[in-house]
């Protein structure tokens, strides 16, 4: 019998059988996402001359599309800004309500959205299999989040988006691109360094 290779991370657990039993397993596995990603919101460091915190938000979603697929990542994320749209505190700091989640933040919140998307579209091609084109995913992903963050920033604050002693890239892009790096790499380890505990431990389990 031919060995099918799952195309996720999250498809390596088991899976109950049966149509309702699997929507309820994928709502589980999105949930968890969302709580991961309002844990990691909340170690937040504001910063006092641009609205936008640092925090290791971008680590969750960059993990949720990788580990989820594009499909369920991107509802994780789009389910993280609308629990707190509703007003639980997931944002950072613990903010939460509908200003929260459509202010000046507000591209970011969709930005996750999307590279979320996009890493699971990626990662579901083998690209979070080893570093180098798991670290490419990371990168073009986060350049999304970055993209939609600057374009609303720039918008809600009536800024230049790039001129300007004042404008969205020097106070929502700039200042996050060390500790995004940082994030970008240790997302990119994690997701390969999974995969290869997973088939190492199959080959242990392996009948000789």
């Amino acid at each position: 019998m031919q060995t099918v290779t799952p195309s996720h991370l999250v498809d390596l657990l088991p899976r109950p059988a049966g149509r309702n039993s699997v929507l309820a397993w994928n709502a589980v596995v999105i949930a968890v996402a969302v709580l991961f990603t309002a844990a990691c919101a909340q170690v937040s460091i504001p910063l006092g001359f641009t609205p936008v915190p640092l925090t290791l938000q971008t680590f969750a979603v960059l993990l949720s599309g990788a580990v989820l697929g594009p499909r369920r990542g991107a509802a994780s994320q789009a389910a993280y800004w609308a629990v707190g749209a509703l007003g639980a505190p997931f944002y950072s700091a613990g903010e939460g309500g509908w200003d929260a989640a459509t202010g000046a933040t507000a591209g970011y919140l969709a930005g996750f959205v999307v590279a979320a998307f996009v890493a699971g579209w990626m990662s579901e091609r083998g690209n979070d299999r080893n570093f180098v084109t798991s670290l490419s995913t990371m990168v073009f992903a986060s350049a999304v989040i970055y993209a939609c963050g600057a374009v609303w920033l720039s918008w809600s604050l009536g800024i230049p988006v790039a001129n300007g002693e004042r404008n969205a890239i020097a106070l929502g892009v700039a200042p996050f691109l060390p500790g995004d790096a940082l994030k970008i790499v240790a997302a990119s380890a994690v997701a390969p360094g999974l995969w290869a505990l997973a088939y190492s431990g199959t080959a242990r389990n392996r009948p000789k």
